[in-house]
């Protein structure tokens, strides 16, 4: 089978024409536009939206955080009566700190990187930055209420 043959360049006047795509291509383009005076063309492909790593990365952080700020508050109770409690949920509500503290902050960057579009590739995963969010400021919340029941129960005992 022969190929189209590329068009010319613009001579005596004529604009020079593009032959469309090949049929096997992976997406279809959106447009096509000519380079003055040149064989070539700019396609512009239609991308598809992708769900936003730092959403995806917000909700982990936020769920870790939930998770370790209860073993913050299981390790506080266990161990107040013993005198180590506070000393062992202060170091897991450390780890707990940070990780709720990354899942607002990621939440945060993701919403903004969901409302614009950065040279032209779309995101998407608003609910995602939401939840992780949510699991952030939850996990800070539990943090400290576990870390304050060490230290009450662990000061009354």
């Amino acid at each position: 089978m022969s190929q189209p043959a590329a068009a010319a360049p613009e001579q005596w006047g004529r604009p020079a024409t593009v032959p469309p795509p090949p049929r096997e291509a992976w997406l279809a383009p959106q447009r096509v536009e000519a380079i003055p005076g040149t064989n070539f063309a700019v396609v512009h492909l239609n991308v598809p939206p992708s769900t936003s790593g730092l959403a995806i990365g917000s909700l982990v952080a936020g769920i870790a955080s939930v998770l370790v700020s209860l073993v913050v508050g299981c390790f506080g109770v266990a161990g107040a009566s013993a005198g180590w409690g506070a000393w062992v949920a202060g170091a897991f509500a450390m780890i707990a700190v940070l990780a709720g503290g990354a899942a607002v902050v990621l939440a945060l960057l993701a919403t903004r990187q969901i409302r614009r579009a950065v040279s032209g590739i779309r995101s998407t995963g608003r609910g995602v930055a939401i939840a992780g969010l949510v699991c952030g400021a939850v996990g800070l919340g539990l943090t400290l209420l576990g870390v304050g029941a060490a230290l009450l129960i662990q000061v009354s005992v």
